[in-house]
């Protein structure tokens, strides 16, 4: 899926900011936060039909949506920000809110408004009313608050890995994608116990993700098992296994990440720590235990590999043990 971009890269410094201000209007006035010899600004836009997500990157700026803006551009659209880097402040006849880096925010183009920001890297949900009436009633009660509890922080997680999934959707994955969106948002705007179990796989899909930062960021403590592993990421042992079932189970997959983690050292030049140092650093109880386990899952011995480093020869595990560098198709997760 193509999203449309606006990009001010290309542009020469005096023209960036003004291709910036010029495509936002008439939705928004914008004034520059600081004065800066360049703009260097970006806006990719993915339209689900239905429901927009945004991913902006870009300098501090005010913006201003005023009664004028409301009638040259009458758009009523809900929108969920989730802020990478940066925060933004915004103001209301109703409300204001401060939301800062790694918090969610709900707002709306239906309502005048000024806002500041920092320089902010940013996704957005953008949610029409005219197509997402029968979520009116719950998201105008949130909205101009800052979604700080344990649902929204799902939510802000779940909008990240949803920029992983977006580059690599196809047209006929919309619909699934749409309906999950929305179950999604209207469970971690107001939960409820029927919200919840509509939005069963998406939570699934934000805790998978957590387990294996949880995972990758502990390889080398002796501690992290099963057991453990439920504890960090906060769900069940049952849970949690219920996770993986589909990857092999969870012992595997630390196991599976332990192995490609000292293959990466083993195949590095520079490393110079004995094969039983890397065993040991990854948890394997002695050398002869880790070199069976790598050779049965890379058809190589620890020493074949640092061997065919040591003379130059590139070397990498096979594919179907890599990590997917794109993260899981959304598609694939649905199925």
């Amino acid at each position: 899926m193509t999203p449309s971009v606006l990009s001010t890269r290309s542009l020469h410094p005096r023209d960036q900011f003004d291709a910036w201000r010029t495509w936002f209007s008439p939705v928004f006035d914008i004034s520059r936060g600081r004065d800066e010899s360049c703009f260097i600004a970006e806006n990719k836009v993915w339209d689900l039909g239905g429901l927009l997500v945004s991913r902006v990157s870009a300098p501090s700026v005010r913006v201003l949506r005023a009664r004028s803006n409301l009638r040259r551009a009458p758009i009523d659209h809900w929108v969920l920000s989730y802020c990478r880097h940066g925060s933004t402040g915004i103001r209301t006849k109703a409300s204001s809110l401060v939301a800062s880096s790694g918090v969610p925010y709900l707002w709306s183009f239906g309502d005048e408004s000024e806002s500041e920001r920092t320089e902010v890297d940013r996704i957005q949900i953008l949610l029409p009313r005219d197509t997402h009436g029968e979520m009116a009633s719950v998201l105008d009660a949130s909205t101009g608050s800052v979604l700080n509890s344990p649902w929204g922080h799902l939510l802000g997680e779940y909008m990240m890995l949803l920029d992983r999934w977006l580059p690599h959707l196809n047209s006929g994955e919309l619909p699934p994608m749409t309906a999950a969106v929305r179950s999604m948002v209207f469970a971690c705007v107001a939960p409820s116990a029927d919200r919840i179990a509509l939005a069963n796989g998406e939570i699934g899909r934000v805790n998978l993700e957590r387990a294996r930062q949880a995972v990758r960021g502990n390889l080398k403590s002796p501690s992290l098992s099963p057991s453990s592993l439920g504890a960090i990421v906060g769900i069940s042992r049952s849970a949690l296994y219920r996770l993986f079932e589909h990857i092999g189970g969870v012992g595997h997959y630390i196991q599976q990440q332990r192995l490609l983690a000292a293959y990466s050292a083993l195949s590095d030049p520079a490393n110079r720590q004995s094969i039983q140092s890397v065993s040991a650093d990854f948890c394997f109880k002695d050398a002869s235990t880790f070199s069976r386990a790598f050779k049965r899952e890379f058809g190589q011995s620890p020493s074949d590999v640092r061997a065919a480093a040591a003379s130059g020869i590139p070397s990498s595990p096979p594919s179907r043990m890599r990590e997917n560098p794109r993260g899981e198709r959304f598609i694939d997760a649905v199925k």
